[in-house]
């Protein structure tokens, strides 16, 4: 298996790049990218936890609807933010925590979402890959953003070689350049909803081909 130099990996991220021109933007980036809030997009990943892209960018588009900041959403009931929510997974929950959320952000911070790892991950429901998403796109702060898609297929790349998303993360920061910490995720997620999935991935015609060495891969299409 080839090491992955710095030239190897802009390549990647190149191909990586214009495959994600052909396809729809995400929903949190789409997100980011219009409201330009940190608390949109806090809220918004907090959704997407275990949700389909499709389902969030609903599931979110419902709950601004009612409330698109810290106050408002603090005054909410949490049955009316899960019925504004549903059916985005474990929306009872995600609906108790993004109450406590805005609440803490009201009292705590005047109503801004603090760009601050350890405040982040403080809030209820934030892990790392929360705090990470919004550090990077929210804030700019170089931040990698590991989920299931960065995850699973920086292994099948050979990327790295790790057993959970938290190792991956950290491996990541060793392989990939400052620039790329922030856009690797968008890149990787558009790449594994569209094409890379997690059986069955369609490696024929694949962008990636000569690059991947299909680490883990037993059935393709």
């Amino acid at each position: 298996m080839k090491e992955w130099s710095t030239a190897r990996v802009r390549e990647l991220a190149r191909r990586l790049e214009e495959f994600r021109l052909t396809c729809r933007v995400t929903t949190l980036v789409e997100e980011q990218e219009t409201s330009k809030s940190p608390f949109r997009l806090l809220v918004a990943c907090v959704i997407s936890l275990r949700t389909k892209d499709e389902v969030t960018a609903e599931s979110s588009r419902r709950l601004f609807a009612l409330a698109d900041n810290p106050e408002t959403l603090a005054t909410l009931e949490p049955a009316a933010i899960a019925d504004a929510i549903f059916p985005a997974g474990f929306y009872n929950t995600k609906a108790k925590q993004l109450r406590a959320i805005a609440e803490i952000l009201r009292v705590d911070y005047d109503g801004a979402v603090p760009a601050d790892e350890g405040a982040l991950l403080a809030l209820p429901g934030v892990g790392r890959k929360t705090a990470n998403l919004v550090l990077g796109l929210g804030f700019g702060i170089p931040a990698i953003c590991v989920d299931t898609h960065v995850h699973r297929i920086s292994n099948r790349l050979g990327l790295v070689s790790t057993a959970t998303p938290e190792q991956t993360e950290y491996a990541l920061r060793k392989v990939l350049p400052g620039d790329l910490w922030i856009p690797i995720n968008d890149l990787l997620v558009t790449f594994g909803q569209n094409r890379c999935h997690p059986t069955s991935p369609k490696c024929n015609g694949c962008p990636l081909d000569d690059l991947c060495p299909r680490v883990g891969v037993t059935r393709f299409r």
